[in-house]
């Protein structure tokens, strides 16, 4: 799907299609007359993936062209529409009867304006009784769509409306990737942080016309779409909460290195001081594990390229971190040798547990995160090979 089709036209009508044989007809006739009636230089384009119930005759007979998607799912039918329209501006849609699409001129005026995404708002424009489950409209769709605007700082209140126009060619410029039911999210982040122009219209929402249950699984696609955005966010998914862990770790560390903390009626020792070096192996992986994921995404542009990335990038270079890495695994080397020497005076008898812990705990602390640094380091210099 890399040849790109031509813009002949202004206005294509995009519908994914999956044995919607009972609502297709309807859908396309409803664009069809939207396109005639206000005089739109436009098309209705079916990406079909796979359907067996006639629905290419119906949608054929109704007016509409039809292309053949061979690879399944949500994402993948939109991105083989996408590649085959004809039209400078594309309006994307379900034909499941859901959406109106008779009534798109609100859509195609701000494209004419000059916005690049032109998302619809269902909780807007009205939800008619029976077109949403409770699930997705009170608790799905508003936590995905919170979740969405404080990763990406995202303008949009409803992430997830299948009915949304776009640029053709700014759209392509995000070079989306993902198949399924994310492809949703994917567009909206990526256009969110390639600062395309967005903006929102009402719409409404009206309970779909087939007999059947729809393609969508609540629980397996939200999961789906949760991931998606966390993964696409390595400062909140590894990053934030990795240095919170090791800075809190590290503190706490420190303080029980010297001696027991008592605090009201509870005293704080060598099982606090465990726990604290833990967090700071773990902290210091999740720092290390962000950068490596911001790396690999821009590379594999699944995330823009970030000139305050670059910076970081170029300061925690292989030799500095294996620097760091070396210092830190010979201190805990150095610590564990006074260990065992201690040991070894006592006749490598009873020692008091609280002193021998205070030492052993931070120095195998050091031995750790100086290893995972060396280690992390490499693997950083691995991903920029594939790069250059």
């Amino acid at each position: 799907m890399s040849n790109s089709a031509p813009h002949s036209l202004e206005l294509t009508i995009l519908m994914p299609c999956l044995n919607e044989a009972e609502t297709l007809e309807v859908c396309v006739r409803k664009a069809r007359h939207f396109l005639d009636s206000h005089g739109i230089d436009g098309e209705v384009l079916i990406a079909d993936n796979g359907s067996t119930d006639g629905s290419h005759e119906l949608a054929r007979a109704a007016g509409a062209r039809v292309v053949d998607i061979p690879v399944k799912g949500y994402g993948a039918a939109l991105l083989g529409g996408i590649e085959a329209a004809r039209g400078r501006y594309i309006i994307m849609g379900d034909s499941d009867d859901s959406y109106d699409f008779s009534n798109l001129m609100a859509f195609v005026e701000r494209l004419r304006a000059g916005f690049d995404l032109v998302m619809g708002n269902r909780f807007e424009g009205g939800i008619k009784p029976g077109a949403m489950p409770p699930l997705h409209r009170y608790f799905g769709n508003p936590v995905l769509t919170g979740i969405g605007r404080m990763l990406f700082k995202s303008p949009l209140r409803d992430f997830h409306c299948g009915l949304r126009g776009f640029s053709r060619e700014a759209v392509r410029g995000l070079d989306l990737r993902t198949t399924g039911m994310e492809f949703a999210s994917e567009m909206i982040v990526k256009a969110t942080l390639n600062r395309l122009k967005i903006t929102e219209v009402p719409t409404t929402l009206a309970p779909d016309g087939r007999s059947r249950p729809p393609h969508l699984r609540s629980w397996r696609d939200g999961w789906r779409h949760l991931r998606f955005l966390l993964m696409l966010s390595p400062e909140w998914l590894f990053f934030y909460p990795g240095l919170l862990l090791a800075m809190i770790g590290f503190i706490v560390l420190v303080t029980l290195s010297l001696g027991p903390i008592r605090i009201a009626n509870i005293t704080f020792d060598i099982n606090t001081l465990l726990l604290a070096g833990v967090a700071v192996i773990v902290g210091v992986q999740a720092v290390g594990l962000a950068v490596l994921a911001k790396q690999f995404c821009i590379a594999n542009h699944l995330l823009p390229p970030s000139a305050r990335f670059r910076s970081l990038a170029d300061h925690l270079s292989l030799e500095f971190l294996l620097l760091v890495g070396t210092a830190l695994t010979l201190a805990g080397i150095v610590g564990i040798a006074i260990a065992i020497l201690t040991w070894q005076e006592a006749g490598f008898g009873n020692l008091n547990t609280g002193n021998m812990m205070r030492l052993l705990v931070p120095s195998s602390t050091a031995l750790c995160v100086g290893l995972q640094l060396a280690f992390t380091a490499f693997f950083k210099g691995v991903l920029g090979l594939a790069t250059r």
